[in-house]
């Protein structure tokens, strides 16, 4: 993609909630779809520059399980804009090198929006480049409830023993399970909580919040961000 910029310490994964946009909107006094449509923009770049900086893993939580309770021309507007996003990701893809993987539980999404996930995961599936996931009806518990479900089926149908269950096999159930845990984690807008995301993959990860909202989230902040993980003293529990 662009030209590596020299950070000391990047974090190999960042995960990045992407909170704001209705009320960048309202602030601006302007529709709330106004500030979906900039926020994916700004999603786009931000792939652009986390490559930039090195980072070689980048998830994004595009549409939780709990966005639904929203208002239905609102959730039909975002569905949309994730189509539309998704099918045009293709080509961008693949000029770029990017491998992309959607997360979540797909079984209650329009057929025309898993087509359009299976094509762009099927046509980056062996690029070499960023790795890029975006969470699409994700919510952590339920990953969590879809992972035991795998486990007791395996479990009752005698592919593994309870002495199997252990923390390798429940990630290995995880819909992440072919990518690293979080480096770092981002949530925009000045909202201090996880939102169910990424519960079981976060347990180590650093938390890095701010206050700008995510139509203005731009590479200045993302690097500040990055410039927090490296400041960080990482002990994973030792001494």
């Amino acid at each position: 993609m662009g030209n590596k910029e020299n950070i000391p310490v990047v974090p190999k994964h960042v995960a990045i909630i992407m909170d704001g946009n209705g009320r960048w909107a309202k602030k601006r006094m302007l529709p709330r779809t106004s500030g979906h449509v900039k926020g994916a923009k700004v999603a786009e770049q931000t792939l652009q520059d986390a490559d930039d900086l090195g980072i070689k893993y980048l998830t994004l939580y595009a549409f939780s399980t709990e966005n639904w309770k929203r208002a239905d021309s609102e959730v039909s507007f975002l569905m949309e804009i994730l189509r539309k996003y998704l099918v045009g990701s293709v080509d961008k893809s693949m000029k770029n090198n990017v491998k992309v993987r959607v997360i979540g539980d797909r079984s209650v999404l329009s057929p025309e929006l898993v087509d359009a996930i299976e094509t762009l995961e099927n046509a980056t599936r062996e690029n070499t480049g960023l790795n890029f996931t975006i969470a699409i009806n994700y919510g952590g518990r339920d990953e969590i409830v879809r992972s035991v479900k795998n486990i007791a089926k395996d479990l009752k149908e005698g592919k593994i023993s309870v002495e199997d269950i252990n923390e390798e096999l429940i990630s290995s159930n995880l819909d992440t399970k072919e990518i690293p845990d979080p480096d770092l984690m981002i949530r925009t807008s000045g909202e201090l909580r996880t939102s169910n995301f990424l519960p079981w993959q976060l347990a180590y990860s650093e938390f890095y919040f701010t206050d700008v909202m995510w139509p203005d989230f731009d590479m200045n902040e993302l690097r500040k961000a990055v410039e927090y993980y490296g400041s960080r003293n990482r002990r994973f529990g030792g001494v």
